[in-house]
């Protein structure tokens, strides 16, 4: 008896198809991988809401921070009323120090279901033909060796690499002055965790990590202008 997870499953791999086969003429066999680009972007534009509100709330704390800069100073002896009084203040204003993750949050079940996709080589009783499209020779449902005969998993990671340390950068540059050394040391590495999950993904999952992560790079800088 199919499992109600499976609805997903074959939702996705029907759409992917589809679009693959619109790409093919012009694609070839990169036409499964553009495919997952494509449908990286569709759903970053679904998401375009919460990312506009993810926005909004950072330009609002930015605002607020004079107020949280005293407050901190002021109940310096006493964290946690600081904390308290700080979290209030984020209250009547309307901000949350979590809408900046709303649009990762959002995607991850997109995210679960392109991994559980490119995992399984049946999909509805039928064989998974997505698993035939490659990019620059690797099977894009294979998983990230550690030593590869093929440019396409170095190439994958150098670029995801190169993403992270922009999105690094960024965020380090955003942090006020109530940022704690650990705060800082976050900022600077959680971005290059997509290069660690890469590492356990299939290459079609890896893809979908570098067209999101691009994404919000460029969204941020359009937008936190």
């Amino acid at each position: 008896m199919p499992s109600l997870l499976d609805a997903p499953i074959s939702g996705a791999y029907h759409l992917v198809s589809w679009i693959a086969g619109l790409l093919e003429p012009v694609g070839g066999p990169y036409a499964a991988a553009l495919a997952i680009v494509v449908c990286t972007i569709v759903v970053r534009l679904v998401l375009l809401p919460l990312s506009l509100a993810a926005v909004r709330g950072e330009k609002s704390r930015a605002v607020l921070m004079p107020r949280i800069q005293e407050i901190s100073k002021l109940h310096a002896k006493d964290p946690e009323r600081a904390q308290r009084e700080i979290a209030e203040l984020q209250a009547e204003s309307g901000t949350t120090l979590f809408a900046g993750c709303l649009p990762m949050f959002a995607q991850l079940p997109f995210f679960w279901v392109l991994y559980t996709l490119f995992s399984r080589a049946v999909v509805g009783g039928e064989p998974n033909q997505l698993l035939a499209g490659t990019l620059f020779g690797a099977p894009i449902g294979v998983h990230w060796p550690v030593f590869a005969s093929t440019p396409a998993y170095a190439g994958l990671a150098v670029l995801l690499a190169v993403v992270a340390f922009f999105s690094a950068r960024r965020q380090l540059a955003r942090l006020d002055a109530t940022a704690t050394p650990l705060g800082r040391n976050l900022a600077r590495l959680l971005p290059f965790g997509t290069l660690v999950t890469a590492a356990f993904i299939p290459l079609a999952a890896g893809l979908y990590l570098l067209t999101t992560t691009t994404w919000t790079v460029i969204e941020r800088a359009i937008l936190l202008r």
